[in-house]
């Protein structure tokens, strides 16, 4: 098909998935969907362990490497405020992220791949990755084996806030490693006139939440960059009452290994201590989320050639603190990761986010053109 009826088609395909989201792990109809949109223009789908997703591979006629791109396929628990005649049919689930997007643009890369297939050096798998939201999604892929024999990975994510036509691609760190915190604070509830008899988890909490700030500005140096925001806080039942105990929610982002190591420390030491200063039995759960997504500098740059031979405007983007699971990939193999530019109206995660769908196709193209190029380069070229 020719590009006008190929963006049609990818349109027309992104619309779909829009009107019926699934969120991480629930993705049963978008994984038949991308099946038969995929074995309707004979692209081979790979066996898989995989509950839902999609892997396909297009093998070239001429031996060479495997190259892999990847896509998200899940959406967000948001309620949808578009306006859009194609919104979201399924009431409280909406792709406010821009996976539909992805999705899209990586079929029609494997369009266009196929195509190509007789002057292909080598293999290109299409990874169509359930559950980035939910961050487990990408460490799935991986444990069941869908990575094994390939040389370089490429992926990208729709960037709202950039021009259609413009490609943010970046070699080192671009997307942050993110954890999540849960404290309890427990203390002895009492009668609010009488507080002496209890142990105020309320001020304690007040304490903390003011200290926690410290952890960034008294212990990260101001050249470095790391975010600790509390965002969830949940204690007492009515006005004349201090409860019992207090907890509280939220997320440590940082873009280097060893001040992710040190953030943690001394969060656990301060929370550890205003407890012991308030008399309070403290309660705390750590859970990590991805790694920091640090890009390959030698598959950046392939990258980089790929999107100017598409007339793409390359710049150099200012890293996201949002939190990424491609970055597993990259702990397996070099790749890299693009901002993509949409135009959008509002930021990820937005009831109200849209994008201009003329990027689609450009995306499309930047996506084949990319791993074409990656296969036909030396294989000891990609890791240095």
């Amino acid at each position: 098909m020719n590009r006008t009826e190929l963006e049609s088609r990818l349109i027309s395909i992104r619309r779909h998935l829009h009107q019926y989201p699934e969120l991480s792990n629930e993705e049963f109809e978008t994984t038949k969907s991308i099946q038969k949109w995929l074995e309707e223009e004979g692209v081979d789908i790979r066996g898989t362990g995989l509950k839902t997703g999609v892997v396909a591979e297009i093998e070239g006629e001429k031996p060479g490497p495997i190259i892999a791109i990847r896509a998200d396929i899940d959406a967000l628990p948001i309620v949808e405020k578009t306006g859009l005649h194609y919104a979201s049919k399924i009431k409280g689930k909406m792709h406010a992220c821009g996976h539909d997007f992805h999705t899209a643009a990586a079929i029609g890369a494997a369009y266009l791949l196929k195509e190509a297939q007789s002057k292909l050096k080598g293999t290109v798998r299409i990874i169509f990755q359930p559950a980035e939201e939910s961050g487990g999604g990408a460490q799935k892929v991986i444990n069941d084996g869908q990575l094994e024999g390939v040389e370089a990975i490429i992926g990208l994510h729709n960037k709202p806030d950039l021009p259609v036509g413009t490609i943010g691609l970046k070699d080192g760190p671009l997307m942050a490693a993110v954890d999540r915190f849960h404290i309890v604070l427990n203390g002895k509830g009492s009668h609010a006139a009488i507080p002496q008899h209890g142990k105020d988890p309320i001020v304690a909490a007040g304490h903390l939440i003011t200290a926690l700030q410290s952890v960034v500005s008294r212990n990260v140096s101001p050249l470095q960059s790391a975010v600790l925001s509390v965002t969830k806080i949940v204690g007492g039942t009515t006005w004349n009452v201090i409860p019992d105990d207090i907890i509280l929610e939220g997320t440590v982002r940082t873009f280097d290994n060893k001040i992710r190591a040190d953030v943690k420390a001394k969060f656990y030491t301060i929370v550890k201590s205003i407890a012991t200063a308030f008399s309070h039995e403290v309660e705390i759960g750590w859970f990590p989320g991805p790694p920091p997504l640090d890009n390959h500098k030698s598959v950046t740059e392939i990258a980089r050639y790929a999107a100017k031979k598409h007339s793409l405007k390359v710049i150099d983007p200012e890293p996201s603190m949002a939190g990424e699971d491609f970055s597993y990939y990259l702990y397996n193999v070099p790749g890299t990761f693009a901002f993509f530019g949409t135009n959008g109206n509002e930021e990820w995660h937005h009831p109200a986010f849209t994008l201009d769908e003329s990027a689609i196709i450009k995306a499309a193209y930047f996506l084949y053109e990319s791993s074409r190029e990656l296969l036909n380069r030396p294989v000891t070229s990609l890791r240095t």
